[in-house]
């Protein structure tokens, strides 16, 4: 399933993806502590994300379960990424992320063991 997720609506899933099924009052709590958010800023995610598909909600008491998985959501995101800045060239992206950073030989070494998996 390919759906767009923007930052306030990872919010919502980054708690679903962790805890499995959580209470739209118990992600509100969460959110209200992590970043400030009002019950209703919350529940206005909470039903962008169940008309996008991404979210199921069901009573009683509002439990919401995430319908997509993490690696559902990055795969969606970098693909997206790859496309719009990168011309749909993947090793355009690979080479910009190593040229910014200095990896340690272990993860050089998963790297190149990555690449072998493809071939």
């Amino acid at each position: 399933m390919s759906v767009k997720l923007f930052d306030s609506e990872l919010r919502v899933m980054d708690i679903l993806w962790r805890d499995g099924e959580a209470s739209a009052k118990d992600i509100a709590a969460e959110l209200g502590r992590q970043v400030g958010w009002s019950k209703t800023t919350t529940y206005t995610v909470i039903k962008k994300c169940v008309d996008k598909g991404a979210v199921s909600r069901r009573e009683p008491g509002f439990l919401c379960r995430a319908l997509i998985s993490r690696e559902e959501a990055q795969a969606y995101a970098t693909d997206e990424l790859v496309d719009k800045l990168y011309g749909g060239a993947p090793d355009k992206l690979v080479a910009a992320l190593l040229g910014k950073k200095r990896l340690s030989p272990d993860q050089i070494a998963e790297l190149k063991k990555l690449v072998e998996e493809l071939e």
